[in-house]
């Protein structure tokens, strides 16, 4: 058996340093005592149960998947004529073009969500949901329009062709040959978008005004020490929620790269 190599042993050290503090979120979340630290006093599923007594928790997680699902829906549908323009067509400009689509991705959160912020107010719009709505869609759009380019890349353009001289028109052709084809990355850019939604919390600190979502909620709560093992259960949730959505997004986005 030969030996692993560095770039392997590196690769695994560097994950395990990553994700091995995440492992203890679920661990301790079933601890009976309130305090974070080893050894783990007892256990419990006390906390998972008061999970669902807590009224401004439900309210926030109301918030936040309406806000993930507008925002995933919002930049799933930009991103795909975004992505199908990019990839179908070459005009003057395109790269610019893409580069800004992508800018979200390389810009610092706190000067997004501070621009965002100033501009919705000279223009009189509160901090509120709709707010952090139009500023997720904006964060989204990159990882949409990424996933569907990759869905509209070996898209057969003569199926399009076939359809036009039919006698089909543009809307219908879209409708009926183009929209079936790249369904697979539509359904992963969505979950992936909704998770990116629903796991940001820069944006939505500094937008979302009186109506937080649930990431802000945590951080509210977890200033408190006696609160953080509702905390924990909570993440542990979402953890497992939001593993669920990536696997489930990669599944779509490999069942659309093979159906090609």
């Amino acid at each position: 058996m030969s030996r692993p190599s560095k770039l392997t042993i590196y690769a695994f050290a560097y994950l395990g340093f990553l994700y091995l503090p995440v492992l203890f979120l679920p661990l301790f979340s079933f601890n009976s005592g309130t305090i974070v630290a080893f050894p783990i006093k007892g256990w419990t599923l006390d906390w998972y149960r008061k999970l669902g007594e807590q009224d401004a928790l439900i309210q926030a997680l109301w918030n936040s998947l309406t806000v993930g699902l507008i925002a995933a829906v919002l930049a799933t549908s930009l991103g795909l004529f975004a992505a199908r323009a990019f990839v179908r067509y070459r005009f003057r400009g395109q790269r610019a073009s893409e580069g800004l689509v992508m800018l979200p991705l390389v810009i610092p959160g706190i000067i997004v969500a501070s621009s965002m912020l100033v501009l919705f107010l000279f223009i009189g719009l509160k901090p509120s949901l709709t707010s952090v709505i139009l500023g997720h869609t904006f964060l989204a759009l990159p990882f949409a329009v990424s996933i569907l380019k990759s869905a509209f890349d070996d898209f057969d353009a003569s199926l399009e062709e076939a359809s036009y001289d039919l006698g089909v028109g543009v809307f219908e052709t879209f409708y009926r040959v183009t929209l079936p084809v790249v369904a697979p990355g539509i359904i992963a850019s969505i979950l992936v978008t909704f998770t990116v939604s629903f796991d940001e919390f820069v944006l939505a600190f500094f937008l979302s005004g009186n109506q937080p979502t649930l990431p802000v909620y945590i951080w509210g709560q977890i200033r408190f020490p006696a609160k953080l093992p509702n905390v924990l259960a909570l993440g542990s949730i979402l953890l497992l929620m939001s593993v669920l959505l990536l696997l489930l997004a990669e599944y779509f986005r490999r069942r659309s790269s093979s159906s090609k």
